[in-house]
């Protein structure tokens, strides 16, 4: 049960730190806690009455009183052992908030302990724990002061280190957090300020900043192809491209190539908002792996965006004579192995899929470069066997994509041993986008709106949540919306896309939408990411209020990619909570990417952005990237320096550090 918790040793045990404390260190006389009613109290009393109540349940009712007055304890669950436990004539010290009910007042399941006469108080808050099945608070208590007796208490930060950063010592700073003295400033222990909590902190950003570091070099020890040709390939691609590269794509351009030159294997996460061209950089980059003698694989995670990618990239490619083979799961047997025949002997130069790449099938003659996009989307193993089907014992380059911008904190803290380049500019020509927030009530409105569009020439994606009714939430579906538009606009065609379509429905349909034969196409989020339609410039999401930031934003980039203006509307149900008011608000106010995601990391915290960076667990326990930025700064720093040069005094250093925080869970770190 401990090791479900992660605690299987002594120091994940006092680092398991509590969630808050119970004052149990005062005894309040029963008539003033009853008078007090309300607060959580500490009695203790005789009990002079215990009986089971039958009406209106099976209840356990017991009585206890002091000098003072007297109290009912009511249970509603109970074993036969507290009936005997609690028998009359037993002193008991209870504690919870104090009711005032129909037979006046009363503790509703309180913790309580059975004690002698002037049994001492603790001294001390009482710590409770995060806690699992199975798993009381007592066991937690005893095993961790147990714990306590027998680590090893060594402080693994240098005395100069603790000086320069004015941090308490490690042993005094988790006795503290477990045990705090009466007196301790208590709302600084729960707000996390207290100086105690801030050396916790400070040591498992160190440890995650040393690990990522680590894992950046051991990367580096390891030999890639160099990848230095830039001919035939990188040449007719630049110059078939119907425009020219804007500034920023150049410059991430630069630095890629850079890397691709390299002996040791490029990881790089390639950012930039919607739309701002990432797809063409990714192409130029496998040119160059091309040019160079190797094969390069895309990887994306849905078919629908796979296939966006396949269709533009084999169509720049193909042209200047490079096979690019096409490979996903719903691929009929016979073609897979032709795929996979194509890929193993090297005739392919290209591979763009999903998943199936990655199948032990899939063997690669010779693999210089991966690509995965949306690479917050795959687990952390997916990537790393792809990277593994490198040959002659070299690790391909890797370059991995996301239209996510990360704020600045997080890729110091989850990102930092990836370089990052940013594509901060949009391509010229395109349109700004008004986004409006409207109650449902005014649908009717709205398909005026969308039909008025439709007759002016302009193509529309109406988005929905659900698929299929689901009766918990009452959500307008894709197929009832469809049907609805369908009727409600005769004179027009409209198309509808979802995930359970058939990838050849699917295409189908998207191929007459972009060939503007279809007005209005009713989607789930499959068309999120990398749907090109530059004549789509009015964009509907039905129940806007139920997608995160991030996910609205992708959206909202499907339109506004020709010169016509474009409108985003967010259908939203009233009432709306305070979240959805927030992210509705941001989606209003701003277009910039890094400006949402910098609100949807406030709003949500880090989990949606690090996707499988969290698979094995999260790697922050204790630091808040948004209060402790500081610190994050100072870690970093902190562990460049202990990293620095291969000093003997400095490796044992990082060593014992990383085996106290990370114990055995460095490996997910290394991707």
């Amino acid at each position: 049960k401990l090791a479900k918790l992660g605690l299987r040793s002594d120091m994940d045990l006092i680092l398991h730190l509590p969630l808050r404390y119970e004052d149990e260190t005062k005894i309040v006389p029963i008539r003033e806690a009853c008078l007090r009613g309300g607060h959580v109290s500490q009695v203790e009393g005789v009990v002079i009455k215990n009986e089971i109540a039958l009406k209106p349940r099976r209840q356990l009712l017991v009585t206890i009183a002091d000098d003072s007055g007297e109290l009912l304890l009511r249970f509603m669950n109970f074993y036969g052992s507290q009936i005997k436990q609690l028998s009359e004539g037993v002193r008991v010290r209870a504690r919870t908030e104090i009711k005032h009910g129909f037979f006046g007042a009363e503790m509703v399941h309180p913790t309580y302990k059975v004690v002698n006469e002037n049994a001492p108080l603790p001294t001390s808050l009482t710590p409770v724990y995060p806690s699992g099945e199975g798993l009381s608070q007592p066991i937690l208590r005893r095993a961790i002061a147990e714990a306590m007796r027998r680590v090893d208490w060594t402080d693994t930060v240098p005395p100069l280190i603790r000086r320069q950063m004015d941090l308490i010592d490690f042993e005094p700073a988790v006795k503290m957090l477990h045990y705090p003295p009466v007196g301790a400033d208590e709302y600084a222990l729960m707000e996390k300020s207290h100086p105690a909590w801030t050396r916790m902190k400070f040591d498992e950003l160190l440890a995650q900043q040393l690990s990522l570091k680590r894992a950046q070099r051991a990367r580096r020890d390891k030999g890639a192809p160099h990848l230095r040709a830039m001919g035939h390939m990188t040449e007719g691609l630049l110059g078939a491209l119907p425009f020219s590269l804007t500034n920023a794509q150049q410059r991430v351009l630069h630095e890629i190539r850079a890397d691709l030159r390299e002996g040791y294997p490029m990881q790089r996460l390639l950012q930039g908002d919607v739309g701002s061209g990432k797809t063409v950089v990714a192409a130029l980059a496998a040119a160059q792996a091309i040019d160079s003698g190797y094969q390069a694989a895309l990887m994306a995670p849905t078919e629908i965006l796979a296939e966006q990618h396949f269709r533009k990239i084999a169509a720049w490619m193909e042209p200047l004579g490079v096979k690019v083979a096409w490979l996903t799961g719903s691929l009929k047997k016979k073609d897979k192995t032709a795929a996979n025949e194509m890929v193993e002997s090297g005739e392919a130069r290209l591979v763009i899929g999903t998943h199936a790449l990655i199948q032990d099938t899939v063997q690669f003659a010779k693999l210089g470069l991966v690509i995965v996009d949306e690479q917050h989307r795959f687990g952390v193993g997916q990537r790393l066997t792809l990277r593994n089907k490198g040959s002659d014992g070299l690790v391909p380059h890797q370059l991995m994509m996301s239209a996510t911008p990360i704020p600045r904190t997080l890729a110091m803290t989850y990102y930092a041993d990836l370089e990052v380049s940013v594509i901060d500019e949009l391509p010229p020509g395109r349109s700004p986008i008004v986004t409006r927030a409207i109650d449902q009530n005014r649908r009717d409105e709205v398909i005026e709106r969308v039909h008025a569009a439709a007759l002016e020439g302009r193509q529309v994606y109406w988005v929905c949540p659900l698929i299929e009714e689901s009766e918990a939430l009452q959500l307008q579906t894709a197929t009832e919306t469809y049907e609805t538009l369908a009727e409600a606009l005769p004179d027009l065609q409209v198309g509808l896309v979802h995930g359970r379509m058939k990838p050849a429905e699917k295409q189908a349909v998207m191929d007459a939408f972009t060939a503007a034969e279809v007005h209005v196409l009713v989607a789930t989020t499959v068309i999120e990411v990398g749907v090109d339609v530059p004549n789509a410039s009015l964009m509907v999401i039905e129940h806007a209020e139920r997608f995160g930031l991030s996910q609205l934003h992708q959206l909202r980039g499907r339109v506004g990619r020709g010169s016509a203006a474009s409108v985003c509307l967010l259908l939203y149900q009233s009432p709306l909570g305070q979240v959805a008011k927030q992210r509705l608000l941001t989606m209003r106010e701003t277009t910039d990417g890094f400006e949402i995601a910098r609100k949807d990391l406030e709003i949500r915290g880090p989990g949606e952005f690090l996707g499988a960076r969290q698979s094995g667990q999260a790697m922050l326990r204790f630091a808040d990237l948004e209060t402790d930025q500081w610190l994050v700064e100072h870690a970093r720093d902190i562990a460049a320096s202990l990293l620095e040069g291969e000093v003997p005094a400095n490796i044992a250093i990082v060593d014992a550090h990383l085996a106290r925080w990370l114990g055995g869970k460095e490996e997910f770190l290394k991707v």
